[in-house]
């Protein structure tokens, strides 16, 4: 029965993006029709699963892989598992797609231009002054996944419309029932047949693109140019590049 299933929902997707605030939302929902529920929040496992690992791709991978195994011990005895993390890279995603086995994607979407707007942290302002070494999607690339099951565009979608996508998508895969959907929504909501599946195959790391950092920080585009748009329909992967140190520094020496 779709109540006892076990299941990892991994949200993926840049920092800031509403990863944690939707799986929140999911969690306290699933919890409301019985289900055993536990939240793996990447930034609230640092001290107890991988303390003192760096931010190079292969220590960012070693963290996804170790939030994987945990997420699949849970998930084959009956927990529904939430994972937000921003897993940049494709390659250690499948890798746990893979291992896990009832594996659903959810890739959380948001313009960069947005996350900088947005960024209550400051984070983004400082991996853009070059204060904060390989920061993903500024200095260091974020790969979006190509087939994932379910895309929030949290810049123009809500919390609950999100929610619904992924729902729906929980439904289609038969890993939630319509009566659970019911008691969350207040509505009966219907399977819907399920695509083909094709073979799914790692893909090599695409090119990574110039971020839409620069069209935030240069004059906008005429609308028949190419480039205007801040979510190419390509999604390749995400980089803007650092104001240099150096130059930042000698231009303060001369105002003085």
């Amino acid at each position: 029965m779709a109540t006892n299933t076990g299941f990892t929902l991994w949200l993926t997707g840049m920092s800031g993006t509403g990863k944690t605030t939707t799986a929140a939302y999911i969690a306290a929902r699933l919890r409301q029709v019985g289900r055993n529920v536990e939240v793996l929040d990447e930034g609230e496992l640092q001290n107890d699963l991988w303390a003192g690992i760096g931010d190079t791709k292969d220590e960012r991978n070693t963290v996804v892989r170790r939030l994987g195994f945990v997420a699949g011990l849970l998930a084959r005895n009956g927990v529904a598992v939430l994972v937000p993390c921003v897993s940049p890279y494709k390659s250690s995603r499948e890798e746990v797609r893979r291992s896990v086995g009832k594996y659903v994607e959810v890739y959380v979407d948001c313009p960069t231009e947005k996350l900088i707007e947005r960024d209550t942290t400051g984070k983004y302002k400082k991996a853009l002054n070059g204060e904060i070494p390989n920061f993903i999607g500024i200095t260091e690339p974020y790969e979006p996944p190509t087939s994932p099951e379910v895309t929030i565009y949290s810049d123009t979608e809500s919390v609950e419309d999100g929610g619904t996508k992924i729902f729906q998508a929980l439904l289609d895969l038969g890993l939630m029932s319509t009566d659970e959907l019911k008691t969350i929504t207040g509505k009966k909501m219907k399977a819907n047949p399920l695509p083909p599946k094709k073979a799914r195959r790692d893909e090599e790391d695409p090119p990574a693109r110039v971020a839409a950092v620069k069209a935030a920080k240069t004059p906008k585009a005429d609308k028949g140019s190419k480039g205007a748009k801040a979510r190419p329909a390509t999604r390749a992967a995400r980089v803007g590049k650092p104001a240099p140190a150096a130059k930042k520094k000698a231009a303060k020496g001369k105002a003085r």
